[in-house]
C-alpha cells in the first residue's frame, strides 16, 4: 500500500511558521501539497456505459448466447455468412429488369401549406391577421412541423380565405396569389437557405424582411439574409408573376431570364469590326 499523503502534510505544518504576511499568504495554496490519496491512481475507472462490452458468444446456456450463439438452428444464416443484396442464388432483380429513374439532385423539399389552413389558424387565434405571416409565425404557431428548404403557399380551398393577410414566404402558387390579392392582401417571396432558415428561427436573423433588394446590416440581429446566387433561384425572384423581391430589377420590356438579351441592347456588329476581324484571321 502506498503510504499516504495527508500524514505528510501535517508533518509539513509544523516546518511552515504560523506567522504569515499577507502576500506569501496568496502563494500557500499551492506551496501546500495536495490532501489526496497517492492510491488514487489504483481507483480510475470510465463513467458507467461509457463503452459497452463485446458480446461473448458461445460460453455455455447461462450467458443467453451459448450453444448457437444467438444465430438459431440451422439455414444459411446459421452456417455461415450472407453476402449483402444476396437474393437466394436467382438473377437480382436488378439485372432483369434494369434500373429506372433517377434521384434529381437540383429538388428542393419544400414545407406546403395551405390558405385554408391559414383562415383556419386566423378563426382559432392562433395567427394574427394584423402582423406579417413569415416563416417563423408558421413554425410558431404550429401550423407547418419543420422547414428543410423552404414554404411554399398553395391555394386549395382558396374560397375559404376571408380575411386579407400580408405573407412572406418563399415560393407560392399562382392561385394562391391571386386569391390573396383578391381579399386586399399581399405575397412577397424570398431567397431563403437552409442555414437562413435556421437562423430566422432562431432569431438571429430578420423574418419580415420584405424590402426589396439586400438588407442592411441591423446591430439587432447576427447575421443578414443572403441572396441567391444560382441561375435558376435569381431568375425565379426576379419574375414579378412569382411576386419576388429582386422582380424591381427587372426594367420595363425585360424578361427575368439572365439568357436572353433584351431586344436593342446588344451590340451589333459593324462591316468595319467584321473586316477587321477577317484580317487577323491566319488561314
Amino acid at each position: 500500500m502506498p503510504p499516504r499523503i495527508p500524514s505528510l502534510r501535517r508533518t509539513f505544518r509544523f516546518i511552515v511558521s504560523p506567522t504569515v504576511d499577507s502576500k506569501s499568504s496568496l502563494f500557500l495554496p499551492f506551496l501546500l501539497p495536495q490532501a489526496r490519496n497517492a492510491s488514487i491512481l489504483a481507483d480510475l475507472r470510465d463513467n458507467t456505459k461509457a463503452y459497452s462490452h463485446k458480446i461473448k458468444r458461445g460460453r455455455g446456456p447461462s450467458s443467453g448466447r451459448g450453444k448457437t450463439s444467438g444465430r438459431g438452428q440451422k439455414g444459411q444464416k446459421a452456417h455461415g455468412k450472407v453476402p449483402s443484396g444476396f437474393q437466394g442464388g436467382q438473377t437480382p432483380v436488378e439485372v432483369v429488369a434494369g434500373k429506372r429513374g433517377f434521384d434529381n439532385q437540383f429538388s428542393v423539399n419544400m414545407s406546403k401549406v395551405n390558405l385554408d389552413t391559414i383562415q383556419s389558424w386566423i378563426d382559432q387565434g392562433r395567427l394574427d391577421p394584423s402582423r406579417p405571416i413569415t416563416l417563423k409565425e408558421l413554425v410558431k404557431s404550429r401550423c407547418i412541423h419543420g422547414i428543410k428548404d423552404g414554404v411554399k403557399l398553395l391555394g386549395r380551398n382558396s374560397t375559404e380565405l376571408k380575411t386579407p393577410i400580408k405573407v412572406l414566404v418563399s415560393r407560392a402558387s399562382a392561385s394562391a396569389i391571386a386569391a390573396v390579392e383578391a381579399n386586399g392582401g399581399s405575397v412577397t417571396t424570398r431567397y431563403y437557405s437552409p442555414l437562413a432558415i435556421k437562423r430566422v428561427l432562431k432569431g438571429d436573423s430578420p423574418s419580415e424582411a420584405f424590402e426589396p433588394g439586400p438588407l442592411p446590416l441591423d446591430p439587432q440581429y447576427k447575421f443578414r439574409l443572403p441572396d441567391p446566387t444560382s441561375r435558376k433561384d435569381i431568375e425565379y425572384y426576379r419574375d414579378p408573376a412569382h411576386r419576388g423581391y429582386l422582380s424591381h430589377l427587372v426594367g420595363e420590356g425585360e424578361t427575368p431570364s439572365l439568357f436572353f438579351r433584351t431586344p436593342g441592347k446588344g451590340k451589333i456588329a459593324t462591316k468595319k469590326s467584321v473586316a477587321a476581324k477577317a484580317e487577323n484571321r491566319i488561314w
